[in-house]
């Protein structure tokens, strides 16, 4: 399979990484209509203006679609290039909402089959830290593991992506 030979991609790396970057390039490198799918939520002004920097660098091809946990559903009904930014967040309001995140990966897992889309998923490699000093965020970071294990196994091809650079894992 040629690297442009892909349908679905996971793109990770850690904070800062250049993964949305990254990510938002591959995406753009495809044809067809542009599409956002954004999984932030403001709950604070800092992520206000994240979310604000963010859609500043995209031009004016992009449309937005928010999703913070209905991301399956999403999926499911687009078509052309979808980014998707980011299934940490994603994991993180599912585990807030205490939802059976299992089945909402699997859901997840089946949208990825049936969407007609380029799909181009970010997620944070959140498993090279320090372990965490308190449940909740041992949880979190044992769940995003496992989250990415699954789509990485689902998806056509997956990039790690450290200090702006990327390197195929698969």
């Amino acid at each position: 399979m040629h690297d442009g030979d892909w349908r679905t991609r996971l793109v990770l790396g850690g904070a800062r990484s250049g993964k949305s970057r990254h990510a938002q390039a591959l995406a753009e490198g495809c044809c067809g209509p542009r599409l956002f799918v954004a999984t932030a939520q403001p709950f604070d002004e800092e992520m206000v203006e994240r979310i604000a920097r963010h859609r500043a660098d995209r031009d004016r091809d992009w449309h937005t679609l928010e999703a913070p946990v209905a991301l399956p559903t999403a999926l499911e009904r687009t078509s052309g290039v979808v980014l998707v930014d980011c299934l940490t967040l994603w994991t993180s309001n599912l585990l807030l909402a205490d939802a059976d995140l299992d089945a909402a990966t699997d859901a997840l897992l089946a949208a990825l089959r049936v969407t007609t889309a380029r799909v181009v998923l970010v997620s944070n490699e959140v498993g090279w830290g320090i372990v965490p000093d308190n449940a909740l965020a041992r949880r979190f970071r044992d769940v995003a593991g496992r989250v990415n294990q699954r789509v990485a196994a689902a998806v056509d091809r997956v990039d790690l992506v450290v200090a702006g650079l990327a390197m195929r894992l698969k």
